[in-house]
């Protein structure tokens, strides 16, 4: 993959990433993503996988929680393999309780895992994570803070 495929690919992933959430998700679909009509179509959930019902369980992302004196960390880790530009998770968003960006982390798959760690001074209520893939496409996950 050239280097203006792979930017076209990141921006890609990043529109998807920040309007289709809020577009689709806003409003008191809150904890129930996977019951959204968008879910198993726009993005994707472990109950909701659509048309990549094989491959929900390396493509949903695990969130862990973990309180520290400076704050929330936030671990997100994507169970999937790194077949470098062929098959790779692009990266890691973090959404507040609306589905307002917080982090992300870009991974180079060459080098990188799917892993993310996000510290955040303070949240309360659910927050998302997307794990987005080159080939099958976005995967949202929801924990409690």
């Amino acid at each position: 993959m050239d280097r203006r495929s792979f930017i076209r690919l990141a921006v890609a992933g990043s529109a998807t990433g920040i309007i289709a959430p809020k577009m689709i998700l806003a409003g008191d679909m809150g904890h129930k993503i996977s019951s959204n009509p968008m879910s198993g179509g726009i993005f994707y959930t472990m109950d909701s996988p659509g048309r990549w019902a094989k491959k929900a369980g390396p493509h949903s992302p695990n969130i862990a929680v973990s309180k520290s004196k400076g704050g929330i960390i936030v671990n997100v880790v994507t169970s999937h393999p790194m077949k470098q530009y062929k098959h790779y998770i692009v990266k890691h968003m973090l959404l507040d309780k609306d589905f307002n960006f917080m982090d992300e982390k870009v991974f180079d798959p060459t080098k990188d895992s799917p892993e993310s760690q996000f510290n955040i001074k303070s949240h309360s209520g659910p927050i998302y994570a997307l794990s987005v893939c080159n080939l099958h496409d976005s995967w949202l996950s929801v924990a409690e803070v």
